[in-house]
């Protein structure tokens, strides 16, 4: 990737858990590779009274320890050197003036205002931000998920951001779309005739989409008590990845040409009606457990959460695609936290040969398979079977990898550096655009609604499990078991 031009970048919320975790850390690497140009700064906001030199000091704290082994001490004091701190009220009008003195007020410069913040906060700062002239066309804004509590709400924040600044300024990031092995995924769609062809309904049988995390709420407990994981996870991230499985082929990859196609999944969505909800969605909360053999507690222990609450950490439900190349597919999507293992995934199961010649064992079947690792390591595998070495004719499960840290050995930038190095460059291909949001709070609303009239709570599961056993239910009345890597 090339050098950045000149820029500044602008963080509001930049003392918050993301900024310390993500998003400084991705820009440190992007410094270390040289791909920050020399005359790009770093601004952090916060409410905070606290100066430059504090700030630093508590980047010391929660950011070299996360770079491990790529800190380097002399890397690290020139990246100090692009960083101020300006304390800033986001809701005070007056102090927009001091991010102004700081900056300067140049329209020839890029200049990048990440929104790190609670969403009831973007209209605020956009809204102040187009008062103090910070919405001319080289003002690139960022806003991170959840765009809102519900389609009403993510509309109206939609429409004021829009009366601020272009559709084209307008970043909204999903940082697994950043991530290499989804780039490869385009790459091994429609850039080899081995798997095109099958790409479809007659030689497909289901797919299916995980993100599990082992965490809990950590310290987010007040604001995921008034999100849970539909909202937080599928809407955003689980759609996402839907989409980037299932679109046609664009006409280019230039960025309308691959969010037009994105937009015509989301459209093609079957709506869930209320029986689909009863029968095709799952919704779980965990308890107390373990994970990896430390006593963790229940999301009712976790901090700022209520006792009673009846927010979902687990949601697994069954899509489908209405289209001529899905109609008939199953998509199975799960996510949830405090769950066996860190694994985000998508898995293509092909269908059988249509005459049994071997005898095949059940877990082995099915025998072809396309598990796409996404986390904690990214690779691609090709399952198949094979015959076991010996003079009878048994076979057994073999794949092909494509480990991508150890077939290329060039440097593998973390999603977040790359979506950062994208919004300074100006590439919005793999942003979400407004009408591809929209539509995903449209399909996701109706099961909103449905567990809220129904009064449907959520099942317990215990924290180091794979979620309710509902979930494997789901899956079974279609004949099929969750992947379960070999």
């Amino acid at each position: 990737m090339a050098c950045t031009p000149p820029f500044d970048i602008v963080f509001f919320g930049g003392t918050g858990d993301l900024a310390l975790r993500k998003l400084i850390p991705a820009l440190y690497q992007a410094h270390r590779a040289g791909l920050l140009h020399a005359d790009g700064r770093i601004f952090a906001l916060g409410r905070g009274a606290q100066g430059r030199e504090d700030y630093l000091r508590t980047l010391e704290t929660r950011v070299k320890p996360r770079l491990g082994a790529d800190f380097e001490s002399t890397t690290w004091a020139d990246f100090r050197d692009r960083i101020d701190f300006l304390q800033l009220d986001a809701n005070r009008q007056a102090d927009y003036a001091k991010l102004v003195e700081s900056l300067g007020l140049d329209a020839q410069r890029i200049t990048v205002c990440y929104l790190a913040t609670a969403p009831q906060l973007f209209i605020t700062i956009c809204e102040n931000l187009a008062r103090i002239g910070m919405n001319h066309p080289n003002i690139r804004l960022v806003l991170e998920k959840p765009l809102g509590h519900d389609l009403q709400s993510s509309n109206a924040i939609n429409a004021a951001v829009g009366e601020c600044f272009d559709e084209n300024q307008i970043y909204r990031i999903d940082h697994y779309l950043g991530k290499e092995s989804v780039q490869n995924l385009l790459a091994i769609r429609f850039g080899n005739t081995l798997f095109e062809p099958l790409w479809r309904r007659e030689w497909i049988d289901h797919i299916q989409i995980t993100i599990a995390e082992e965490l809990g709420v950590e310290e987010r407990g007040d604001f995921y008590d008034h999100t849970g994981a539909l909202r937080d996870m599928l809407q955003s991230h689980l759609l996402q990845l839907l989409c980037m499985v299932a679109m046609e082929p664009p006409s280019s990859l230039a960025e309308e040409a691959v969010r037009n196609e994105k937009l015509k999944v989301l459209k093609s969505l079957k709506p869930f009606s209320v029986e689909d909800v009863l029968g095709k969605t799952v919704r779980g909360q965990y308890r107390s457990g373990a994970i990896r053999g430390a006593p963790v507690p229940g999301y009712r222990e976790e901090p700022h959460v209520a006792p009673d609450s009846i927010t979902e950490t687990f949601v697994a439900l069954q899509a489908e695609v209405m289209n001529w190349r899905w109609a008939g597919v199953p998509f199975f999507l799960r996510t949830g936290k405090r769950m066996q293992e860190r694994v985000a995934e998508i898995v293509i199961h092909f269908r059988p040969v249509p005459h049994a010649l071997f005898h095949t064992p059940f877990n082995l079947q099915p025998a072809n398979k396309l598990v796409i690792r996404l986390q904690p390591s990214e690779s691609i595998r090709l399952y198949f079977l094979a015959k076991a070495p010996g003079d009878a004719m048994n076979l057994q499960s073999a794949y092909l990898n494509l480990d991508f840290h150890t077939l290329f050995k060039a440097r593998h930038a973390d999603a977040y550096e790359r979506l950062l190095l994208d919004v300074i460059h100006g590439r919005l291909a793999l942003f979400m655009r407004r009408d591809e949001q929209a539509q995903a709070w449209v399909w996701v609303e109706p099961i909103l609604a449905c567990w809220q009239q129904h009064g449907i709570a959520p099942k317990p599961y215990i924290s180091g499990s794979w979620g309710p056993a509902a979930s494997s239910g789901l899956l079974s009345r279609a004949g099929v078991v969750w992947h379960e890597e070999n």
